[in-house]
């Protein structure tokens, strides 16, 4: 892809909610190595999730270490030729820690944990402009999912946190904030746009931090960091650190990484299934603002002096987890690869519909109250159909927020292929699976297209930081997209079957509602 000649690698780490990698990649942005680990998931009450700071911090240094050793045995020599570092992350993800002693306050508090509840309910009660009273101003609506909602918990509830702001000594961060902080040795306490954005603090047309949204909720400026753009010099990784001394140069939410990995322009559209599912829709340098239960955000914003790219996104809380529950809840499969011979052992779901609202729904519903359902239990429900359920529930979730994503955009607001057919791009891991990408394609009514590189969140950041430091243009990654070699889903179902599943999965959805509050 470079005009150079020169042999040089790009870094990416990709840190995520179940696991990190890192991923190395060669002038042409290739893979060449990678390496990655799992982290436990620390679940203290129902509905709650957390991690380890500290764990996160060793994986990603576990991953450096065995990628560059991996390179280095198949033959690349990346020794002295790591140009820069990408770093991409699970968003809303939320750390507060000592200034002085580096340490963290608390555990991180997981973008999909829900005991903000009780606060957002009193912000909605109190707030004139109900749910969506910040809306305006950041583009979200008010939910257990941001950022601000989860630093209010930590001030409400941990002394620890409530004395170190009063010290002077707490520092805020995004799952990618804590990374740079750390890897830099504290030379820098940054966010790019693109996290900032799902913080709910974030003003989405100055690209700055609100100040009466600060106000509102009382969390002080003081602890937050600086917001830059996704591809710009950031610091060098410090001593002590494999890679010392090359820089990190592009820092994009996962999500947003993707969008850039999967060369997403104006009116271009993809989607991500891992442990949730992430729909976003490239809007252009306009703010659009969602009727249909959509987030209006930050797409990306390749350089300082760059324009900004918005999108609209639809967000799922479980799509892979609901597979990973399969196999470590109920234990009916034993590796979540298992899962698409088990669900192609039947025809079809036998009248089944599982709705995973384990911590309610986010897009386009948004029901902190809504819990997870399996309607339509028979003495013939099988594995199998439990199995395709699961499979079917995922794509249903995705149409839901498609079908929003259309109303919004528009017409005019979506490229369309030259036989007029809307086309879904694909990536994450769950996408290996055949027949979940036929699935979708069946509920969809039109084409999935599935790139060679699925792993494109980390080949987003990649882009990024090789951007910002002058080895690629922007020009030639976009171009680069054209030479890819990609699977495409047709869809096979008729218009008058999706629509009867729809409406069904719909009644399933409407029985979740009004169940947080069951027996135990």
């Amino acid at each position: 892809m470079s005009k150079d000649q020169q042999e040089f690698f790009i870094g990416s780490i990709d840190q995520g909610t179940t696991s990190t990698r890192f991923i190395i990649y060669d002038r042409h942005a290739k893979p060449v190595a990678s390496h990655q680990v799992e982290f436990e998931q620390i679940c203290p009450k129902a509905g709650w999730v957390e991690h380890n700071p500290m764990e996160i911090l060793d994986s990603v240094r576990q991953c450096m270490a065995k990628a560059v050793d991996k390179a280095a045995a198949s033959g690349h020599s990346v020794a002295g030729k790591i140009r820069a570092i990408g770093v991409t992350n699970q968003r809303e993800t939320t750390i507060l820690w000592s200034r002085s002693t580096g340490r963290p306050l608390f555990n991180a508090i997981v973008w999909m944990d829900a005991r903000t509840s009780p606060i957002c309910h009193r912000l909605v009660d109190d707030l004139p402009g109900g749910r969506d009273h910040f809306a305006a101003t950041c583009g979200l609506p008010i939910s257990t999912y941001f950022s601000a909602l989860k630093v209010k918990w930590l001030m409400e509830n941990e002394d620890a946190v409530r004395e170190a702001i009063r010290a002077g000594d707490a520092m805020f961060g995004t799952v990618d904030t804590w990374l740079i902080w750390n890897l830099t040795d504290g030379a820098a306490h940054v966010t790019d746009c693109s996290n900032a954005a799902r913080t709910m603090l974030m003003n989405i047309q100055t690209l700055d931090w609100d100040r009466p949204t600060l106000e509102t909720l009382g969390i002080p400026v003081e602890i937050l960091p600086k917001i830059i753009s996704n591809s710009e010099k950031i610091a060098p990784i410090a001593d002590g650190w494999p890679l010392a001394g090359v820089p990190i140069s592009g820092c994009l939410g996962d999500q947003h990484a993707a969008m850039l990995g999967q060369l997403c322009r104006k009116g271009e559209a993809k989607s991500t299934y891992g442990t949730g599912a992430f729909i976003l829709l490239n809007t252009g340098e306009e703010a659009v603002r969602s009727t249909h239960g959509l987030l209006t955000t930050v797409a990306y914003k390749l350089g300082p002096d760059a324009p900004t790219n918005y999108a609209l996104e639809g967000s799922i809380a479980i799509a892979g987890a609901a597979v990973q529950w399969l196999r470590d809840g109920l234990g009916i499969i034993r590796s979540a690869a298992e899962i698409e011979a088990m669900a192609e052992q039947v025809e079809n779901s036998g009248g089944l519909y599982f709705v995973p609202a384990f911590n309610g729904l986010f897009a386009p519903w948004w029901r902190d109250d809504a819990r997870g359902v399996l309607v339509g239990i028979t003495r013939f429900t099988n594995k199998g159909h439990i199995a395709r359920a699961v499979l079917e529930s995922i794509c249903f979730q995705a149409n839901d927020v498609l079908t929003s994503m259309h109303k919004d955009a528009g017409q005019g607001g979506e490229v369309k292929s030259e036989e007029g057919e809307f086309l879904l791009r694909v990536d994450g891991g769950a996408t290996v699976n055949n027949l979940l990408m036929q699935l979708q394609a069946d509920l969809l009514g039109s084409p999935v297209v599935r790139p060679a590189d699925i792993e494109t969140t980390a080949l987003g950041a990649a882009y990024a930081a090789g951007l910002a430091i002058g080895v690629w243009t922007e020009e030639e990654i976009f171009a680069a997209g054209n030479e890819e070699k990609t699977t495409i889903f047709y869809p096979k179902s008729d218009e008058e079957q999706r629509n009867k599943k729809t409406q069904s999965w719909h009644k399933a959805v409407s029985r979740t509602f009004d169940l947080a509050d069951l027996d135990i």
